[in-house]
């Protein structure tokens, strides 16, 4: 078989898809948020991990690639006003900071795992909506496609802006991108600026934002500047977020659909209809 999705269990139950054709796999968490904690196209590792918040239950994962739902970044104060009510909401959501349920695995033209996480009372307490994701992680050919359906299930208009957080791995924090975009905002002072050759990281606390990108995808090099990796994601991720830490060898690359704060500011709040569902895609390849 070519396909295989092999079950273990290393302090939580780990799923990993696995492609013999081209040496590759991916490998699931659903306990720990439904995150990709690892992702191994053509032989070379393309994510970072420390694997010690990963075992801590109550730490944000540093590494992998975490799922932002329903916001992406921060609040104000972590905080956020809905019709008269104030709510208290943790960086990027409620999502990866919660166990998902698995659905189904397929080892049949693909090796691909479903995910699903339900709304529910503890939820209902930071984002007064109900809804369903379900995200398929999908290993085909050698490439990863996460495939994701967002569903609301209240009775009213839900304000959502998803993402993802990866950390790939990365000696070099200034890198030349493979994007069209020609701005991009700096979070250290709030400056808008142009993008020229390399976007240099090193030294940044806080991340910075391509603005202005209309092609939906970004590449740049992989691990030991070897290869080239580069995401594919749907219209709807208008925006894709940098970031680095000081001393550690990642580069994040991190796909958004709306900028930081933006369900204190409301300005181009992305709405989904009651009863209403969005389709989403984010595939990662590597190129040797």
């Amino acid at each position: 078989m070519s396909y295989e999705v092999k079950r273990t269990v290393d302090t939580y139950e780990l799923f990993t898809l696995i492609d013999t054709e081209t040496n590759s796999s991916v490998t699931v968490c659903p306990q720990r948020g439904g995150i990709a904690i690892s992702c191994i196209l053509g032989g070379v590792e393309l994510f970072y991990l420390d694997k010690a918040t990963l075992i801590d239950p109550v730490a944000n994962i540093r590494g992998g690639n975490p799922i932002l739902f329903p916001i992406c970044g921060q609040l104000v104060e972590g905080r956020y006003e809905w019709e008269g009510t104030e709510y208290t909401m943790r960086n990027h959501g409620v999502a990866r900071n919660r166990p998902w349920e698995v659905v189904e695995t397929n080892e049949d033209g693909e090796a691909s795992i479903t995910l699903r996480l339900r709304s529910d009372a503890s939820t209902r307490d930071e984002f007064p909506w109900d809804f369903e994701l379900l995200f398929t992680y999908a290993l085909v050919s050698g490439e990863l496609k996460i495939r994701q359906t967002y569903s609301n299930l209240s009775g009213s208009a839900m304000p959502y802006y998803a993402g993802f957080h990866p950390y790939f791995r990365c000696e070099s924090k200034d890198i030349v991108y493979g994007t069209d975009a020609s701005q991009y905002l700096d979070y250290n002072d709030n400056v808008i600026k142009d993008v020229q050759g390399e976007i240099v990281l090193t030294g940044l606390k806080e991340s910075v934002a391509l603005l202005d990108a209309t092609e939906r995808h970004i590449s740049f090099p992989g691990p030991d500047n070897s290869g080239k990796i580069t995401l594919n994601y749907s219209d709807a991720f208008k925006y894709v977020v940098l970031w680095q830490v000081n001393g550690s060898p990642f580069v994040c690359v991190e796909p958004w659909m709306a900028l930081n704060s933006e369900l204190n500011r409301k300005a181009e709040l992305p709405m989904l209809a009651a009863g209403a569902k969005q389709e989403l895609e984010l595939s990662i390849a590597f190129e040797k």
